[in-house]
């Protein structure tokens, strides 16, 4: 397999969507798709050049992913291992959003800005946020932002008490339907935590208390 590919570049071109390169290593070129940010950064012809490859093999082609550093190919590969979520799909949210902003927005459900990227529904949206959150906080950990994506756990009398990721999860995307910001939904979910009520468990709980928290703070 190719993982990593160094050389010059020696022809750039776009088709639709797809914007791809030939970079020649040792007299060979190889044909390159990339995401847009990074295709639209790239030099002169002749240009010395380096990436991170992605090789998918199939019966009737091989094709190569580039990527300028090892944690967007390393994301890439998380994005489609997502039912229903392919390269094209893949390259469209990176070459919409950099890598710390994508891992932000999956892991704080923000729909909104994950189907600007194109081809990206809400269903789709949902999906990523529910199957990739807790890998991408574990594997990206310093790309989110810590104040954001807190775990709401609070200790009382030695004991702790956390909002399961299940519950959070079903919680931040119904919100996020009604039409709530991330940002809103992260700072209701931690005043409702901050209540340490016996009566807050399930989801339902959670999503009540929250729509009161976030009717008040309209109000105020």
């Amino acid at each position: 397999m190719i993982g990593w590919l160094q050389g010059q570049l020696a022809d750039r071109w776009q088709q639709a969507s797809r914007c791809s390169l030939l970079l020649v290593c040792g007299g060979v070129g190889y044909e390159v798709q990339m995401p847009r940010r990074q295709w639209d950064r790239l030099g002169e012809a002749g240009s010395a050049l380096s990436l991170h490859i992605h090789q998918v093999i199939r019966e009737d082609a091989w094709t190569l992913y580039g990527f300028a550093s090892r944690a967007e190919r390393d994301l890439f590969r998380e994005l489609v291992a997502v039912s229903g979520v392919g390269p094209q799909m893949a390259l469209g949210l990176l070459g919409q959003l950099s890598c710390e902003e994508l891992v932000r927005a999956i892991v704080q459900a923000d729909l909104r800005l994950l189907t600007q990227a194109p081809g990206v529904g809400k269903r789709t949206a949902e999906r990523l946020a529910v199957e990739l959150r807790t890998r991408l906080q574990e594997r990206f950990g310093s790309s989110a932002d810590p104040e954001d994506t807190a775990d709401l756990s609070l200790t009382a009398n030695g004991e702790t008490q956390a909002l399961p990721n299940a519950v959070r999860d079903e919680v931040s995307l119904t919100l996020t339907a009604l039409g709530y910001e991330a940002l809103e939904i992260n700072r209701a979910l931690r005043a409702v935590a901050a209540l340490q009520s016996p009566e807050i468990e399930a989801a339902d709980d959670w999503l009540r208390e929250c729509l009161r928290w976030l009717s008040r703070s309209q109000a105020a």
